[in-house]
């Protein structure tokens, strides 16, 4: 009687385990299984285009599995990258671009890859133009911005007549124009503090770097004022000269500062 009870529970015991195993290894269930890779690439567009980009992601890696060594899975390498830059993957997103570019150096895509690239570095969707905070592109981390430049570079040198290129080109002159009022930033912010040495050299490679840059004004007038702090007369004078050579209508020059209603950067 009792060895009838033990193998009872024993086939119990047995049983269960058997279905805590079953349900442990149990898998998601591919759903792209069967599809063809047309069919796996219309889903993922689909989830793209109504911002699903959590669904759309995996679907574009299985595309590329799928159709490897085909144009499809191109398409899916890049779809892919702009879907992880929309969901807000930056990093993602241009790991895949460096991917593609590196394994497809002769691709007709090659020109859009780079302006993404480009594009997710300039990464306006942070607010850069923002008219509630009112930041620019001058007051945040310059290192993306100047990645940002030469991918556009890259783009209009190899690609002058990419549909892509007349937006590279405005995009280089705003990244210029920032880069040059970021040094003049720097320099004011040290003239403020009385580091007038330390002021006057990076008002000096605004001046030397970014020729023909709106800043150069401003660098200009922080450089008058830096050297009448250090009491070096001729070197004011001189640095005066210029501003007054090349903007006689300066407002520094009546008043001693400019107005910031309409900020260069506005013209976006």
């Amino acid at each position: 009687m009792l060895r009838t009870k033990l193998s009872v529970v024993c086939t119990l015991l047995l049983a269960t385990g058997a279905l805590l195993v079953a349900g442990c290894s149990s898998t998601p269930v591919d759903k792209t299984v069967g599809m063809s890779p047309n069919k796996i690439y219309a889903e993922a567009k689909e989830e793209l285009s109504i911002g699903a980009y959590d669904k759309a992601i995996p679907l574009f890696e299985k595309l590329e599995g799928r159709a490897a060594g085909t144009p499809l899975a191109q398409q899916a390498q890049l779809d892919k990258a702009y879907a992880h830059y929309k969901y807000q993957e930056p990093a993602q997103a241009l790991a895949t671009l460096d991917r593609f570019i590196k394994l497809h150096p002769a691709s007709p895509a090659l020109d859009y890859a780079l302006y993404l690239k480009g594009i997710i570095n300039f990464n306006d969707d942070l607010g850069m133009f923002s008219s509630i905070t009112r930041q620019d592109l001058t007051e945040r981390d310059q290192k993306a911005a100047k990645e940002s430049f030469e991918s556009f570079k890259e783009l209009v040198a190899r690609f002058p007549e990419s549909r892509y290129a007349p937006d590279a080109r405005l995009r280089m002159g705003y990244i210029v124009n920032s880069l040059a009022q970021y040094e003049v930033h720097v320099a004011s912010y040290y003239y403020s503090r009385g580091a007038y040495l330390a002021a006057v050299n990076r008002a000096q490679i605004a001046i030397t770097d970014y020729q023909g840059t709106p800043a150069l004004e401003e660098a200009l007038f922080l450089l008058v004022k830096s050297y009448e702090a250090l009491g070096m007369p001729q070197l004011r004078d001189d640095a005066k000269r210029v501003l007054e050579k090349n903007y006689p209508q300066s407002e520094y020059l009546s008043q001693g500062f400019k107005s910031t209603s309409n900020p260069w950067w506005k013209f976006w």
